[in-house]
């Protein structure tokens, strides 16, 4: 049934059928409505306005599902307020708004609710009502006892569902909800849900209040027995505050550093002197005190200033990495010239295990400097940079002091270890509190929250390694010098396994090199056949497991020694897990060789493409990122580009479906480079013909077909190198690159310059 009423926007109140209430009514609409409905037949409709706040609500501000009412009786009170009596009929919906002026007028469809109980059900239903009401109520004392004896006697579902939504206090979305349930046994449901909720909430909050007190109960024990305890002190004549004090006032006379901090030490000082010895406060401002005096504030410690010895350590400690010993050599001259120079923030940026973190060790031993490491990846809390504030609990310096504090001088090299891997979220930019660190123009009066006194940072030697340089934020970036640590060559790998893993790994594991013995051969075998990797740390993983199965064996077997060979390795290690040569080196139509950069060195990936009838669709699997995806719309359209000269049937891209896949589709993939495989893959899988399965490829490729510049040139020619490719394409613009490689990765391998892709399907197709 339908009827056009006159309309109420109740704020903060939901009114329900079967029940007897009253409302204030203020507004001019509002009373523009009641005045509308005493002159007609009583009847008006009420419904909840969403957001009370409002004082003129529009049509979207209102809930439109609402109830009828009849109203009882008006009485007027001060200041042009009447207070509406009404009973409550029905529930009912909006259809329609026919006036909102003077006031709302609506057209409203009763709404009938559905009630298929089956035998007992509702009798389950209201025992269940009737008990979670109970439950409530024991966590509710002041819950109306005239309303708990109505509730209890009721013996139908519905009317009992309105009194308990009537006289709880739900939220308002809440009880709205209720209201414009249809099914009366998900309206019962979703009362039980909201009794045990707030059943639980009380108990909670019972709980808190609880604790409260006996935590207020236990302060107020605990100031009576500190006060009595200073009384008795005092009689006694103890004043271990005083001595304390006099300590820290004849520390901080002898200590090395600025009037202001010893300003500031001695304002502090006087504060804990005058503090009772009980006092929260004074354990906080002992730990103060006591963090200030520990700081090294100008203690400075000499600085090796002999090249050789330092070129010495550098050579010791490190096979190759000639450009990082060279600028470590430099810095060195420097100091040595102007007493001081500038300290340098090098940024060491390579894949994982090449040694990023033992090179700062070295830097430090070669300087003759304390060394401390600050691991910074996954920091996202700048107090880990700055410190916290002195007055919270449990405060502390941030990382930057502690480590000077640790290091016990003010001229120490912190390693910033994982600078990369920094975050932020709502507790601040950690890359941004570096910032004032590392920048030279700042760091000398750095600022820790913690001190509340500058601290000269312009004499730490600052060292930061990454994986992936591209993760700096841009602005730390710029103020770093960046040197890369890059992948290592076979030789490389076998030298350092010779020199420092192997020895390292037996003294780990309590054998001598009499004990275990490594043949040259064996460690070949463990690069070529049971790692690929950038550095070398899962190198030294494997000889430590061979290390370990040997000294099993010369207690099992009670042997003197034990030599390692590549037999023994396979004996040890099992199948090999990586073949020198790649399995696809054969040619083949629609599949070739790219050349990938990531994090962990160099890698080889296939691009393959595959056709077959359709209508013009392309498309990408392998887990390709944007720019990828880019790279081969790029590769299609050019292609089509010179479709025509190729001798391309002009409706080929009409009637064909493309297919272009980059196996190890669970590894996410992306970046430019990629750019001239597709397109000769694209060529080649078009024109039926092969390409050479002993090549590779790198390059970005442009709508004209011009071959740009790449990155991680080196990697990537490692990478096919260690697969057994014989010749790789090169964009021209990379040939200065070449000459930093080394002649060990080059041998061997035919690099061929290309500036236009036209020149790269010349040479790859057979």
């Amino acid at each position: 049934m339908t009827q056009v009423l006159p309309m109420v926007a109740l704020r903060g109140i939901v009114i329900y059928p079967g029940t007897t209430v009253h409302f204030d009514v203020a507004r001019e609409m509002s009373a523009a409505a009641v005045q509308e409905a005493m002159q007609n037949n009583q009847t008006i409709f009420l419904c909840n306005q969403i957001d009370p706040s409002i004082d003129e609500p529009q049509e979207e501000d209102l809930y439109d599902v609402g109830v009828v009412a009849d109203i009882k009786q008006i009485v007027k009170l001060p200041k042009n307020v009447a207070r509406v009596y009404v009973e409550i009929k029905e529930r009912a919906k909006i259809l329609e708004f026919c006036e909102t002026d003077p006031s709302f007028r609506v057209e409203v469809e009763n709404l009938e609710t559905i009630t298929d109980f089956v035998e007992y059900e509702e009798a389950a239903y209201l025992a269940s009502l009737h008990t979670s009401l109970s439950d409530y109520a024991a966590k509710n004392p002041k819950l109306s006892q005239d309303f708990l004896m109505k509730a209890m006697h009721m013996q139908k579902v519905e009317p009992l569902v309105y009194e308990i939504a009537t006289h709880t206090p739900f939220a308002i979305e809440k009880k709205q909800a209720l209201l414009e349930m249809d099914d009366l046994k998900e309206r019962a449901k979703k009362l039980l849900v909201l009794l045990a909720e707030e059943t639980e909430i009380s108990k909670v909050l019972a709980d808190i209040q609880a604790r409260v007190k006996a935590a207020v109960d236990k302060n107020q024990r605990d100031y009576m027995l500190r006060e009595q305890m200073n009384i008795i002190r005092e009689e006694l004549g103890e004043t271990n505050i005083e001595e304390d004090a006099d300590i820290f006032l004849k520390k901080t006379e002898e200590l090395d550093a600025s009037d202001e901090i010893k300003e500031k030490l001695f304002k502090e000082i006087k504060r804990f002197k005058s503090m009772p010895a009980m006092a929260g406060d004074s354990g906080i401002l002992r730990n103060y005190i006591e963090t200030m005096l520990a700081m090294p504030w100008n203690h400075t410690k000499p600085e090796n200033q002999d090249m050789k010895k330092a070129f010495d350590i550098l050579e010791e400690d490190h096979f190759g990495l000639d450009k990082i010993k060279e600028r470590i050599m430099e810095f060195l001259a420097v100091r040595v010239l102007t007493k001081k120079g500038e300290a340098p923030i090098i940024c060491l940026v390579g894949p994982p295990g090449t040694g990023k973190t033992s090179i700062g060790r070295s830097i430090a031993r070669a300087l003759d400097k304390e060394y401390v490491r600050i691991s910074l990846g996954g920091v996202r809390d700048e107090a880990e940079i700055r410190g916290h504030r002195k007055t919270y609990i449990g405060a502390m310096p941030g990382r930057i002091t502690e480590a000077i504090k640790k290091a016990g001088v003010a001229n120490p090299l912190i390693l910033f270890d994982e600078i990369d891997k920094t975050g932020k979220d709502q507790r601040g930019d950690t890359a941004s509190a570096l910032l004032e660190v590392l920048d030279g123009e700042q760091n000398f009066a750095f600022r820790d929250h913690y001190m509340e006194v500058p601290i000269d940072l312009s004499e730490v030697l600052f060292i930061c390694t990454a994986n992936d340089a591209s993760m700096i934020p841009k602005p730390l970036f710029d103020r770093m010098e960046v040197i890369v640590v890059s992948s290592y060559t076979e030789n490389e790998k076998f030298h350092i396994a010779k020199k420092y893993l192997v020895e390292k790994q037996l003294k780990a594991n309590g054998l001598t090199g009499k004990q275990v013995k490594f043949r040259k051969e064996a460690i070949e075998e463990l690069i070529k056949h049971y790692t690929r990797e950038a550095g070398v740390r899962s190198l030294e993983h494997k000889i430590g497991d061979i290390c370990r199965k040997s000294a099993r064996i010369i207690l099992e077997k009670d042997k003197k020694s034990i030599t390692i060979t590549p037999k023994r390795v396979r004996e040890m290690m099992g199948v090999p897990m990586h073949d020198q040569s790649d399995d696809y080196l054969e040619s083949q139509v629609g599949v070739v060789r790219g050349l990938a950069w990531t994090s962990v060195g160099g890698d080889t990936l296939l691009i393959e493409v595959g056709l077959m009838p359709g209508k013009g669709k392309m498309i990408l699997t392998g887990s390709l990122g944007d720019v990828m995806k880019e790279s081969a719309q790029i590769a299609l359209s050019y292609v089509r580009s010179i479709s025509e000269e190729n001798d391309i049937p002009a409706d080929f891209f009409e009637t064909h479906d493309i297919h272009i896949h980059v196996p190890e589709g669970a590894v996410p993939k992306d970046g430019p480079s990629a750019g001239v495989t597709m397109t000769t893959a694209l060529f080649s899988a078009i024109k039926n013909v092969k390409v050479r399965g002993d090549i590779a490829m790198t390059g970005e490729v442009t709508l004209r077909g011009n071959v740009l510049a790449i990155g991680g040139l080196k990697e990537k020619l490692l990478a096919a190198k260690n697969v057994g490719v014989k010749e790789v394409f090169v964009p021209a613009s990379n040939k200065k690159n070449v000459k930093d490689i080394s002649e060990e990765i080059t041998d061997g391998l035919k690099i061929t310059y290309v500036k236009h892709v036209k020149e790269v399907l010349k040479g790859a197709m057979l």
